[in-house]
């Protein structure tokens, strides 16, 4: 009965320490889906392969040891024909295998618990540490989303403020739209002055660029040269994609991804607002 009390503990344990390296694996690969550059996923196999069979030793000869232990002061204090008395104490084998399953799951818990990460590590991290950021303004920054739109008003989406202030905190930030009139610069400017864009450490007005047509932007990233361009018009994406290191296209709906270097989100804030496991 001893021996099938102390199989059942150590099978239990078995089951446990797969699961954590289960768990583990996936954790990396959730990781690896979430950088915003391409990773080798074989070389990505083998470091998690490598990184379960190390945490799987460990654990391993954590909670194998201990059985050891238990079974030789179970063979020094044994119950009657193997068995305990019914009025008697639980057996300290079995108080310390219970002890033992709590502070191993303790330590899982702890290793897979979320880490929250800050704006600013979040933001450094997605756009792995760029210094210059090329973004349209129509449909990512503004609320308006046509140029005929800007000839009567221009608003600032309240719910971007905070990741664009955050990034123009360490990057070099140009702002870019096309526009039909002077008056249309104008409006997007004063919108921009009364949301707190031109800030003392962010952006300046000269850093927000206007051009009478589409080519005219793919013009102004392509001399800039920037780490990032972010738009909403894919026809440019698709041009910028063999010239810039990574593009962001916003868009409503999830497009195939057409090149490695071109991620997707529904918005900008919505591209920061998923902190990374850490």
């Amino acid at each position: 009965m001893a021996e099938s009390i102390s199989s059942a503990a150590n099978s239990a344990k078995e089951e446990e320490l797969a699961d954590l390296v289960q768990r583990f694996m996936a954790s990396l690969a959730e990781l690896s889906e979430r950088l915003p550059f391409t990773v080798d996923r074989q070389r990505l196999r083998s470091i998690t392969t490598l990184a379960a069979l190390a945490i799987a030793f460990v654990f391993g000869w954590k909670l194998l040891r201990a059985p050891t232990d238990q079974r030789r002061r179970q063979r020094r204090h044994p119950g009657s024909h193997g068995l305990p008395n019914a009025g008697t104490p639980m057996p300290s084998s079995e108080l310390c295998s219970s002890s033992g399953h709590s502070r191993v799951q303790d330590v899982v818990d702890e290793f897979f618990q979320p880490v929250k990460l800050t704006l600013e590590q979040v933001v450094r991290h997605k756009l792995s540490e760029g210094r210059r950021v090329t973004c349209q303004l129509l449909g990512v920054i503004l609320e308006e989303t046509a140029p005929e739109e800007l000839q009567k008003h221009a608003t600032v989406r309240s719910s971007v403020l905070e990741v664009l202030l955050e990034i123009t905190k360490f990057c070099d930030v140009y702002l870019m739209e096309r526009i039909l009139d002077d008056e249309s610069g104008e409006k997007v400017l004063s919108a921009l002055n009364d949301a707190g864009v031109f800030t003392a450490n962010g952006l300046v007005r000269d850093k927000v660029l206007f051009c009478s047509t589409e080519n005219g932007r793919i013009s102004f990233v392509r001399q800039l040269e920037p780490d990032w361009h972010i738009d909403s018009n894919p026809e440019i994406i698709h041009q910028l994609a063999r010239f810039i290191k990574y593009q962001l296209h916003v868009t409503p709906n999830r497009p195939e991804r057409t090149a490695s270097n071109v991620f997707s989100s529904e918005s900008l804030e919505q591209f920061f607002g998923d902190p990374v496991r850490r």
